[in-house]
């Protein structure tokens, strides 16, 4: 039997609705609680509340979907320590585990066959500070960095951002995403093209095929 356990706000089954592995079945594991208050923050109910799991019980309830990808997501994941073991744990029982972190706390213990997905929080997310700029000494090129753009001077930071944190280096895909309702993709995808950026856009398909629906 294993002890450990965490807090949790849901496990679900639904498509990838983002990264590179986008429309593939996945296996969520939404943990409870985030340092952060993005503006934009489209998982407020996952800030407190939820309820205790050990780690035998979340295997349960992942294994019953007989998917081959897990995300561990939030909140922010990372501020509970016993995540730490339980992406490991994840990964050691044969699943492709990713991580979904704020880019706000180190992810410089992660197992290395999880892929990391860090959010780095631009200006108008309004936790920029947050940053955890160390966790670039720490991709690798199953990694993906993605950036959450809300405005025309949220894209020219994040422009900036590659250069600065030499991310082509990394290996790493990049990625931009229009904040919904505050950006058009299209006004986005135009920057892109303009500039002749080599990054990908992505939309959330998930909230294409089913809005705002929570657990999805």
């Amino acid at each position: 039997m294993n002890n450990d356990s965490l807090r949790i706000t849901e496990i679900f089954h639904s498509l990838q609705g983002e990264t590179s592995t986008t429309g593939f079945p996945t296996v969520f594991v939404r943990l409870t609680g985030c340092p952060l208050r993005c503006v934009y923050c489209d998982t407020a109910y996952a800030f407190e509340g939820g309820h205790k799991m050990s780690f035998d019980d979340i295997f349960a309830s992942v294994s019953q979907h007989q998917a081959k990808f897990v995300t561990v997501t939030g909140g922010e994941p990372l501020a509970q320590p016993q995540c730490i073991p339980l992406l490991k744990q994840l990964c050691d029982q044969g699943y492709r585990v990713s991580l979904e972190t704020s880019g706000a706390l180190s992810t410089a213990e992660v197992d290395s066959r999880v892929v990391k997905i860090v959010d780095f929080k631009t200006p108008a997310s309004g936790e920029m500070s947050r940053n955890h700029y160390e966790n670039v000494n720490y991709l690798n090129s199953q990694d993906e960095v993605k950036f959450v753009i809300c405005d025309r001077q949220d894209y020219d930071w994040c422009c900036l951002q590659i250069d600065h944190l030499k991310l082509r280096e990394t290996g790493t895909d990049i990625l931009f995403s229009p904040s919904q309702g505050q950006l058009s993709p299209k006004e986005l995808a135009g920057w892109i093209l303009e500039d002749r950026l080599n990054v990908r856009m992505q939309l959330q398909t998930h909230k294409i095929i089913w809005g705002d629906e929570p657990g999805r």
